[in-house]
């Protein structure tokens, strides 16, 4: 089974232009990303669409690949780097793993985690849930919860809480059900990657927001493993604040 990692990464973020190269302990983000990644999979590639973020992975000795302004989604870019780095390298792989390039932490355990999924061949899509701890909002619209059957695949995303507990008031909520939350690693098998991008954008996916409802719309099948590992993701400059405090402790 081969694997490729994806690292998509964009400059122009409306909430934090230029994310990808902020510098954090004196590294931009994204090669923290690409390190991470690289202690789990041999081939791995920065897809941009921005000179500036090629010049910054190259001077750090990583693989770029340039792609479209015009995508409107992570996985959009992934399959065009696919299609670009299997006829750059004459080869062909079996999986593509897309991780965040705003996740300077993610951990290798989860990674491999997501990875394995398709030691079962049935599986077409895999992702990653956490259980939501005490202390964090289930009610946060930009924290997706997951619904789960019992094979271990998503039957629905959603930023409203779900599922629905009755005859509880909602403060109790979280002692009386495992509400999941998503992180947004995604893998996917080759054939799969190249057809669900070719998919128009489904009722669902319009009204939330979620570009993995498209998937579940049209019969594709998400595998979902469990982390108990958090992730630290930046969206916007006061979350760089936190990262760069824990990457000091991390550095220690």
């Amino acid at each position: 089974m081969k694997i490729l990692c994806v690292i998509p990464a964009r400059f122009a973020s409306t909430r934090f232009p230029g994310k990808p190269l902020a510098e954090i302990s004196g590294k931009p983000m994204i090669q923290w990303v690409y390190e991470r990644a690289s202690k789990v999979f041999e081939n791995v590639y920065v897809a941009t669409d921005d000179e500036r973020i090629q010049k910054a992975v190259v001077a750090f000795g990583g693989h770029v690949v340039m792609t479209s302004t015009e995508h409107q989604s992570g996985t959009d870019r992934c399959t065009e780097a696919l299609n670009i780095i299997e006829k750059e390298t004459n080869s062909k792989f079996d999986i593509v793993v897309n991780v965040q390039g705003d996740e300077p932490f993610i951990q290798p355990e989860q990674l491999k985690k997501v990875a394995n999924c398709f030691n079962d061949p049935a599986v077409q899509l895999a992702t990653l849930v956490k259980k939501f701890s005490n202390s964090e909002d289930i009610f946060n619209p930009n924290s997706p919860k997951v619904i789960l059957n019992l094979k271990k695949d998503a039957i629905y995303f959603s930023r409203s809480v779900i599922p629905y507990i009755r005859k509880f008031e909602k403060s109790e909520w979280q002692q009386k059900y495992p509400f999941y939350k998503h992180i947004g690693l995604y893998a996917y098998r080759c054939d799969v990657l190249r057809e669900i991008t070719k998919l128009e954008q489904s009722p669902l996916e319009l009204a939330e927001s979620l570009e993995q409802l498209r998937w579940i719309e049209n019969g594709y099948r998400i595998r979902v493993e469990e982390t108990d590992m958090e992730t630290l993701a930046v969206d916007t400059p006061a979350d760089l604040e936190r990262v760069k405090e824990f990457a000091k402790n991390v550095l220690k």
